[in-house]
């Protein structure tokens, strides 16, 4: 009896370890696999026919073992592979040609991919309205310069709101942040949007940062968004920054300021964020909030 008790009393800590194990596991996926095409150009249209979002994977041909991982790890998380499923998706290697126009050439060297720097990463294409101005952009571009994405930064991207490349990359660099600031978190307002578009530019145009004109800006941004209480933060990156970089030192910079960073930390009735690059190679970044 003492050794079926001690027995027993092992295989419950075999098993309690084995539940802890299985805890401490990332949830895979287990119902249908994603479907991965491999021509862009087909993948193109059938993205346009379901009107959704087109993901490309730019894969390391020869690393092959590591892009198995990238799958299994993080493509078919369950909380992730959900979302992609609802995108028309495409694998190609970083060497894929194709032809337009009569003339060949390498995807990723394509000007809208060069953000992407000449590597593995995904890119995403935004077919979902024909009657938004992002209609069939490059809407996001995440290099693997430092790494494959993880799964938490890919549920981010893929639940971003509707946006030009540059706003969504500042959106993403603010909500992945370590603080955790909740500005992007807010209900996104595409007029703040375009105000914050045009104020970025107005800075790249003159290579300078600031809240240019702010006094008239503030009366007029009021009257549009109707509900008072708009707020400004502009940060710059440093000089030849990529677009993800640049994103995310403008976020580190409004970290390093209190009044910024109460801004953009607190939670308010709308947002909007956007970037623009100088002449100078910096990229000047812009954010306005409404309300509370």
């Amino acid at each position: 009896m003492r050794w079926q008790s001690g027995f027993a009393a092992t295989l419950l800590v075999s098993f309690a370890s084995l539940a802890l194990a299985a805890e401490a596991l990332p949830e895979i996926r287990t119902e249908t696999p994603l479907k991965w095409q491999d021509n862009y150009l087909d993948a193109t249209e059938a993205a346009r026919d379901a009107k959704q979002i087109l993901l490309v994977w730019f894969a390391d041909e020869k690393q092959e073992p590591a892009n198995e991982k990238f799958a299994a790890s993080v493509l078919n998380q369950a909380d992730v592979a959900p979302l992609l499923a609802g995108m028309t998706l495409v694998k190609v290697n970083t060497s894929t040609e194709i032809e337009s126009k009569g003339k060949t050439f390498k995807l990723i060297e394509h000007s809208t991919m060069k953000e992407l720097l000449g590597g593995p990463g995904l890119v995403m294409i935004d077919f979902r309205d024909a009657e938004q101005k992002v209609f069939g952009h490059v809407v996001t571009v995440y290099p693997f310069q430092h790494g494959p994405i993880t799964a938490a930064k890919l549920k981010v991207l893929c639940e971003l709101p509707t946006g030009t490349l540059t706003q969504r990359t500042l959106m993403f660099a603010v909500r992945t942040h370590p603080a955790k600031p909740a500005s992007a978190w807010s209900p996104h307002s595409d007029y703040l949007a375009k105000e914050a578009e045009k104020h970025s530019q107005h800075q790249a145009s003159i290579n300078l940062q600031g809240h240019h004109n702010w006094e008239a800006r503030f009366h007029q941004i009021n009257a549009g968004l109707g509900i008072g209480g708009a707020k400004e933060v502009c940060a710059e990156s440093w000089p030849g920054q990529n677009l993800l970089d640049a994103a995310e030192e403008c976020v580190h910079s409004w970290s390093q300021s209190p009044g910024h960073w109460a801004g953009v930390s607190a939670r308010h009735s709308y947002f909007g964020y956007d970037m623009k690059r100088g002449t100078n190679g910096v990229w000047y970044a812009t954010g306005i909030f409404g309300g509370r």
